[in-house]
């Protein structure tokens, strides 16, 4: 083609091919990386880090991190995923919940709008099903608010309530898939040698148009010996998976059409391979089931310390995953694997939206008695594979820095729009 071109139209034709060239480049550059990957968002104290994921090499890269004023207690993703609510406190007088845009191609975090204030510790946070309010729920006392959010993903006013019964000990808050109910998981607080135990109940709120109403109480034997922490819904709507802490269960309920549960368990298993030695010290945290609605996946915790040479030392218990099947015909769970987490205090885990990794946030150090000393291992996020029948292999972890006011307390995967 050159040959039949004159001297300029050469020159012409070679500036515009090189500029072609270019422009791809630049297109190329602006997409890299591409969206739709997954990123993993960790809290230390009030910071918020950022790890990315590449799922080819499972390994996690951190990539930078942002502030909040006071310690984070929990994050959730607006439906779209383009916002991130982040929910702190300092435990005295410093509560609030700040909105983030995602930038959907790094995953950077940028404040979108001012903080809501809020009277109490916000210990769980939720959108409602379209993505037009924020729900948050507080411990002690415990209870809910509801916060309008603005189309551009920024948190509004406040919703009133009437009056409504929030049980002891507020935990979780999670919107049925109808949106049409709200359910207030409330643990209650386990005996002392001071204080007879408080009950726990599962509440469920009629909901709509960001205003609660008092709709139904779950509460098997009124509620003692029944400490309820986190649940999760299957993927087929059928069933509701529910974490006892302190009983170091699982207890499955019927989801009801009308966004209600059944009133007494379809099955209760154990998560913990053995019968718990020092209940108070052995507790299951979190409770996940997989997308693909095969799997189900809880958090068990141990605490437990003994004296070791003027040290406290872990005295023993299960830091692990326990991994279930689930029967898609009628929602039993069988214990398929129980997978040590390489760390301690498991708070919280997250399985990406695939289903192909899971990272667990092991949130203290803990001094370990060996056979000769004392050795520290510190908190971490403990990356694992997930194969195809649900079994969990340990890939690496990533050693965390903490220190008594800064524990790795929470820890979620989100895909980039």
């Amino acid at each position: 083609m050159f040959h039949r071109l004159g001297r300029l139209g050469l020159l012409a034709a070679l500036t515009a091919l090189l500029a072609t060239v270019l422009a791809g480049q630049t297109a190329g550059a602006r997409k890299t990386p591409a969206p739709g990957r997954t990123v993993l968002y960790a809290a230390v104290g009030g910071e918020l880090m950022q790890y990315d994921l590449d799922p080819d090499s499972g390994t996690l890269t951190k990539r930078g991190s942002v502030t909040v004023p006071a310690t984070i207690q929990e994050g959730w993703p607006h439906p779209s995923r383009k916002y991130l609510y982040i929910a702190w406190s300092d435990n005295r007088s410093q509560h609030g919940v700040s909105a983030f845009r995602i930038d959907p191609a790094s995953g950077a975090l940028a404040l979108d709008g001012k903080p809501a204030l809020l009277a109490w510790r916000p210990i769980f946070i939720s959108t409602d099903i379209d993505g037009t309010h924020l729900i948050e729920a507080y411990n002690n006392p415990s209870g809910m608010t509801v916060h309008g959010i603005l189309p551009d993903g920024s948190i509004g006013a406040g919703i009133q309530q009437g009056s409504l019964d929030f049980g002891i000990y507020g935990h979780q808050v999670r919107v049925d898939p109808s949106d049409r109910t709200v359910i207030l998981v409330t643990r209650g607080n386990g005996p002392t040698a001071t204080k007879p135990e408080d009950p726990g109940a599962i509440k469920i709120f009629s909901y709509k148009n960001g205003v609660l109403t008092n709709r139904l109480t779950i509460a098997p034997g009124g509620g003692f010996g029944y400490q309820v922490r986190h649940l999760d819904f299957h993927p087929s709507g059928k069933w509701v998976f529910v974490t006892l802490e302190r009983q170091n269960q699982i207890h499955v309920y019927r989801r009801m059409a009308d966004g209600t549960l059944s009133g007494s368990p379809l099955f209760v298993k154990d998560t913990v391979t053995e019968p718990a030695k020092d209940p108070g010290r052995q507790a299951v945290a979190s409770i996940h089931v997989h997308p693909n609605g095969r799997f189900l996946y809880a958090a068990n915790r141990a605490t437990g310390t003994m004296e070791f040479e003027g040290k406290q030392v872990f005295a023993g218990g299960e830091n692990t995953i326990a991994v279930f099947s689930i029967n898609q015909e009628t929602g039993e769970p069988t214990l398929i694997q129980s997978v040590d987490t390489q760390g301690f205090v498991p708070r919280t885990f997250t399985l990406d939206s695939n289903g192909r990794f899971l990272v667990v946030a092991n949130q203290s150090p803990q001094a370990v008695k060996g056979e000769t000393d004392v050795t520290v291992v510190p908190a971490s996020l403990a990356l694992f594979r997930v194969r195809d029948d649900g079994k969990l292999d340990f890939i690496r972890k990533y050693d965390v820095e903490t220190n008594a006011s800064r524990s790795l307390f929470w820890a979620r995967f989100i895909s980039l729009p």
